[in-house]
C-alpha cells in the first residue's frame, strides 16, 4: 500500500466537523461564565439589594468598593469561585471515568448522549430565566446545572480527543481551535447584549437559546461524520488490529522513500503480537511530558481567569460606557481572541517539536503571569499593592497570557496521542483529556488562594 490509497479529506469536511464539535464542547461552559453578570444580578435582586447598590456593583464599580466590600450579598460575592469549582471538579471526575468508559461504551453513544443532555439543560436554563425564584434555590439549581453540563461535557471532550487521536496529528488542532472560538462567540454575544441596552434577563435568555441552536448544529455535524470516506478509513484502521494498523500507517507515512520493500515491512510488523495490549500506566509513561504540561498550563490559566481577571477595574475611564465594556472587552474578548489565535496557529506551525525540552520550559515559564496579573488593578484588594494600574498593562498581559495558553495547550494535545502506537492513540487522547481536566480542577482550587492573597 502506498500513499495513493489514502483517501483525501475532501473540502476539509472532517476538519470542519471537528472544529464545530470543538465549538460545541466548550460553548456551554463559556455561556455560563460570560452570563455571570446575569446570575449575580439576579441573586442580588432576589435578596432585595437596593437598585442603586446593584447598579453600582454591576456597571459602575469604583475604588470605593475596596472600603465597602460587603455591599455585595454573600451568594453573589462567591458566585464566580463556586461556579468555577462546580464546573472543574465534575469535569475532572468524569474525564477520568471516560478513560475507562471508552472501552465499554461506544463512541457514538457517549458523544450523542452528552450533547442531548447538555441541550436539555440549556433549554431548562432558558425557561428558568422567565420564572421568579428566591436566591438560595436559584443558586443551588444553577450550580447543579453547571455540574451536569461539565460532567457530560467531560465525556464529550474526552471522546472527541480520543476520536481525533485516530486521525493525523493536525486533526486535534480544529478541536482546540473550535474550543477557543466558543469563548470568542460568547464574549461577542455579551458585548452585543450590552450595546443593545436590553435587560439582563432578556440578554441571558438570548444567550441560552443561541447556545441551544449551536448544540443542535453540533449534533447534526456528528451524525454526518460517519458518511465521510476519510473518517471511515481511519476508523477501519482501528478495527483491523494493532499489527495490521501499524503496517498500513507505516506504509502511508513512509511510502517507498526508504527503499524498503513492502514484504520486509509486513514481515517486521508481524513480529509483534497482534493481540498485545498496553496498560494505561504504560501509555501514561510514554506521554508523561505533554500530559503533565497540559495539566500545568490549565492550572495557571483557571487559577487566574476569570476569578481574578474579572475583578480588574479600569483606572482611566471617566465615562460610564467604557466602564460597562471594560471587563467584557479587556478580559473576556481579549482572552478568547488571543487564545483562539494561539490554538489556530498550531494548524500551520508546531514548534517546538514533541520531544523538545523547549516545550516543558515554555510551559513552566507561564507561572510569571500569576504575579503580573495579581499586581494589576484588581478590586477590592487588601494585601498586595497595584504595580500595573493602567488599563493597557492589563490588556497586554491578558493577550500574552491567552495566546500562550492556546498555543502551548494545543501543541500538547496534538503531540500526546502521537507519542504512542496508532492502536493506543484513542486511549492516549482520553488520558490527555483527563490531565487537561485535572489542570482545570487544580486551577479552580488555586483560584480561591490567588483571589485571597490580593
Amino acid at each position: 500500500m502506498t500513499t495513493s490509497h489514502q483517501p483525501q479529506d475532501r473540502y476539509r469536511a472532517v476538519w470542519l466537523i471537528l472544529f464545530i464539535l470543538g465549538l460545541g464542547t466548550l460553548l456551554p461552559w463559556n455561556f455560563f461564565m460570560t452570563a455571570s453578570l446575569y446570575f449575580t444580578n439576579r441573586l442580588d435582586k432576589s435578596q432585595n439589594v437596593t437598585s442603586a447598590a446593584t447598579d453600582n456593583l454591576n456597571h459602575n464599580v469604583t475604588a470605593s468598593n475596596s472600603t465597602h466590600p460587603l455591599a455585595r450579598n454573600s451568594l453573589s460575592a462567591i458566585f464566580n469561585n463556586v461556579m468555577t469549582l462546580c464546573a472543574m471538579l465534575p469535569l475532572l471526575v468524569f474525564t477520568c471515568l471516560n478513560s475507562f468508559l471508552h472501552q465499554r461504551i461506544s463512541q457514538s453513544v457517549r458523544i450523542l448522549s452528552s450533547l442531548i443532555v447538555i441541550l436539555l439543560v440549556f433549554l431548562i436554563t432558558a425557561i428558568l430565566v422567565k420564572i421568579p425564584m428566591d436566591a438560595l434555590p436559584f443558586f443551588i439549581i444553577t450550580m447543579v446545572k453547571i455540574m451536569l453540563i461539565n460532567s457530560f461535557g467531560a465525556i464529550l471532550q474526552g471522546s472527541l480527543f480520543g476520536l481525533a487521536g485516530l486521525l493525523p496529528a493536525n486533526y486535534t488542532a480544529p478541536i482546540m481551535s473550535g474550543q477557543g472560538l466558543a469563548g470568542f462567540f460568547a464574549a461577542v454575544a455579551m458585548i452585543c447584549a450590552i450595546a443593545s441596552g436590553s435587560e439582563l434577563a432578556e440578554s441571558a435568555f438570548g444567550y441560552f437559546i443561541t447556545a441551544c441552536m449551536v448544540i443542535i448544529l453540533t449534533i447534526l455535524c456528528y451524525l454526518a461524520l460517519p458518511r465521510l470516506e476519510f473518517y471511515r478509513y481511519y476508523q477501519q484502521l482501528k478495527l483491523e488490529g494493532p499489527g495490521e494498523q501499524e503496517t498500513k500507517l507505516d506504509l502511508i507515512s513512509k511510502g517507498e522513500e526508504q527503499g524498503t520493500s513492502k514484504e520486509a515491512k509486513l514481515s517486521a510488523s508481524n513480529t509483534q503480537p497482534v493481540g498485545k495490549s498496553h496498560s494505561v500506566l504504560t501509555i501514561l509513561r510514554q506521554i508523561s511530558v505533554p500530559a503533565f504540561s497540559v495539566c500545568f498550563i490549565f492550572t495557571i490559566t483557571i487559577g487566574i481567569f476569570p476569578s481574578v481577571t474579572a475583578e480588574v477595574r479600569s483606572s482611566i475611564a471617566e465615562n460610564h460606557a467604557w466602564k460597562n465594556y471594560f471587563i467584557p472587552v479587556s478580559c473576556f474578548l481579549t482572552f478568547n481572541v488571543f487564545d483562539w489565535l494561539g490554538r489556530s496557529l498550531t494548524a500551520v506551525c508546531m514548534w517546538p517539536g514533541k520531544d523538545s525540552l523547549w516545550l516543558p520550559g515554555l510551559v513552566l515559564a507561564r507561572v510569571v503571569f500569576v504575579p503580573l496579573l495579581l499586581l494589576c488593578n484588581v478590586q477590592p484588594r487588601y494585601y498586595l499593592p497595584v504595580f500595573f494600574e493602567h488599563d493597557s498593562w492589563f490588556i497586554l498581559f491578558m493577550a500574552a497570557f491567552a495566546f500562550s495558553n492556546g498555543y502551548l495547550a494545543s501543541l500538547c494535545m496534538c503531540f500526546g496521542p502521537k507519542k504512542v502506537k496508532p492502536a493506543e492513540a484513542e486511549t492516549a487522547g482520553a488520558i490527555m483529556a483527563f490531565f487537561l481536566s485535572l489542570g482545570l480542577a487544580l486551577g479552580a482550587i488555586f483560584s480561591f488562594l490567588f483571589r485571597a492573597i490580593v
